[in-house]
């Protein structure tokens, strides 16, 4: 642990690496290996929870941070996005990693329980529809056949209910579980309300247990983040989304200027806006902002577009100007 946590070929962190660095207490295991780091001055600590999916971002970053503020500590969780709005609202953690926009009912519970916070867009990222390498047949699919495989009281069983040329064989279906905000941009974006999916998939919170129920199934499909599909891409294929304009896969390209639509997507981090007060989470803050766009590509996403980092930054430090 004696290198600088850095990026390049010596210092990109895998999604996967970055997961399994993280697991159970989160960062804070990496506590005694970043001892060689600099001491900046600084010192506290900073808790961050939410998204399992921008799990791996967040925690990079702080693995940076660390580095340069060794008496910091910093512990990324990923208990889902849901679960993070409801430990930031109830004053619980200093920034909520969120794969979705935070919904009516969560900022009421924030607002019952005097929390202020402040969204800010951190990275781009794609759902990509996975599929076995074997499965020749589905190489692409509509929007409306999205929405009819996976529906609440969708009628397909199999894959010749989608075409009557393809296998009659039963389809698997895995994706994320209702605690995640994957699911909850999936089944909005698809089938048109979150919430609104077929009851019989096998959902979880790992991304890469999706990728292994497609990998072990002919005739299984899943949904999980673009980021999972690429670090495991030997072992699970595409299918390609058609919304109008021809199939289109998620790429950095297409995902950065949203024509994979409609499962690209923003993803965000929330504020805590009074722990602003305190000059390790501020600087943490501005760190953040100051390494996504390099984090995001070692980690399997994609950077924000440059204006809107810098609109980012902007209302960071005018949030600074007024809790600190």
């Amino acid at each position: 642990m004696g290198n600088d946590p850095g990026s390049g070929s010596g210092g990109a962190l895998s999604r996967r690496h970055v997961l399994l660095g993280t697991t159970g207490a989160g960062l804070t295991s990496l506590a005694g290996c970043l001892v060689r780091g600099q001491d900046s001055g600084l010192e506290g600590e900073i808790v961050v929870d939410g998204s399992d999916t921008l799990l791996p971002n967040s925690a990079a970053v702080a693995r940076r941070f660390q580095w340069e503020n060794n008496q910091v500590r910093v512990s990324v969780s990923g208990s889902g996005t849901g679960a993070g709005f409801q430990s930031l609202c109830r004053d619980e953690i200093h920034l909520s990693d969120a794969s979705r926009e935070i919904y009516e009912e969560e900022e009421q519970l924030c607002a019952d329980n005097g929390v202020e916070w402040l969204e800010l867009e951190v990275v781009m990222d794609g759902i990509a529809i996975m599929k076995h390498p074997d499965n020749d047949w589905c190489e692409e699919l509509t929007t409306e056949e999205l929405n009819a495989l996976w529906e609440s009281g969708s009628e397909i069983e199999t894959w010749s209910d989608l075409d009557d040329e393809w296998p009659d064989e039963e389809i698997s279906f895995y994706g994320r579980d209702s605690a995640s905000g994957t699911f909850d941009y999936f089944t909005e974006a698809v089938n048109g309300e979150s919430g609104n999916i077929r009851s019989d998939y096998t959902g979880t919170a790992d991304t890469n247990m999706i990728v292994r129920g497609v990998r072990g199934n002919e005739h299984a499909v899943g949904f999980g983040g673009a980021g999972f599909y690429y670090e495991n891409e030997d072992e699970v294929d595409l299918i390609a989304i058609d919304d109008g304009d021809g199939p289109i896969e998620p790429t950095e390209a297409t995902i950065e200027d949203g024509s994979y639509s409609p499962l690209s997507r923003p993803m965000y981090v929330y504020v805590n806006l009074p722990e602003l007060a305190r000059e390790e989470f501020r600087e943490f803050m501005r760190f953040y902002l100051d390494n996504t766009q390099e984090t995001a590509l070692d980690v399997g996403f994609y950077g924000i577009a440059d204006d809107v980092l810098e609109e980012q930054r902007a209302e960071l430090e005018d949030a600074i100007e007024r809790y600190a």
